[in-house]
């Protein structure tokens, strides 16, 4: 029985300075075609971003409208903004034998679960310390004192929810932390969903 190349989900979640960008860029030449979903948001671009490279930039009615049509697989308010996933180009992918890879939080993590959790695998990757965390984010100097304090708030409750993972990745240092990345790639793509299982069954019985 010849394996049809399909494609699968890998959620990747962590506390904001975790490195899960510099990782994936890290592993990308080694985990097959790939497509990173990108969010859209109702958040102004920041100074050098770009709109349908870093997010989808849209107004606050467009999204609300989005979220009335149904066409997002997860999205949450998080300080004020709108984030979400349009399903759109996540299907187009899936159908092409992508790995759909998402940066997404706690939250939506079990959203996607809920709704595609039979073709979805998921990490968390996190420093080894909220010490390590916290002088990585100062070490940026991108934010805030604020903004920086409430990473680390956020990231002390969502450290509480890793269990919830098939795997964690400790970021030590970018190289290790990539190697096993790719390991968990590479597992993702080789997850059967209830359907696959179902036709090696009846192709195994004859």
């Amino acid at each position: 029985m010849e394996r049809v190349k399909k494609g699968a989900i890998l959620v990747l979640s962590g506390p904001s300075g975790a490195g899960k960008s510099t990782i994936i860029n890290a592993a990308s030449g080694e985990i097959g075609e790939f497509y990173f979903s990108i969010s859209t948001t109702t958040r102004k671009p920041r100074e050098g971003e770009k709109h349908g490279r870093e997010y989808f930039f849209v107004s606050k009615e467009e999204f609300e409208e989005d979220i009335k049509a149904g066409n997002f697989l997860e999205y949450a308010e998080v300080h004020g903004n709108y984030y979400g996933t349009s399903l759109k180009p996540v299907r187009e992918a899936l159908n092409s034998g992508k790995l759909v890879i998402f940066d997404i939080d706690v939250q939506g993590h079990r959203l996607v679960r809920a709704k595609m959790n039979d073709i979805t695998t998921s990490a968390f990757i996190t420093p080894p310390t909220l010490k390590e965390l916290e002088k990585r984010l100062r070490d940026r100097s991108t934010d805030s004192e604020e903004v920086i304090k409430r990473r680390i708030e956020n990231a002390k409750e969502e450290i509480l929810a890793v269990g919830e993972y098939d795997f964690t990745i400790i970021n030590d240092t970018v190289d290790e932390a990539a190697r096993e990345f790719v390991i968990v790639a590479k597992a993702a793509r080789l997850k059967q969903s209830r359907e696959d299982e179902e036709a090696f069954i009846a192709h195994w019985l004859g």
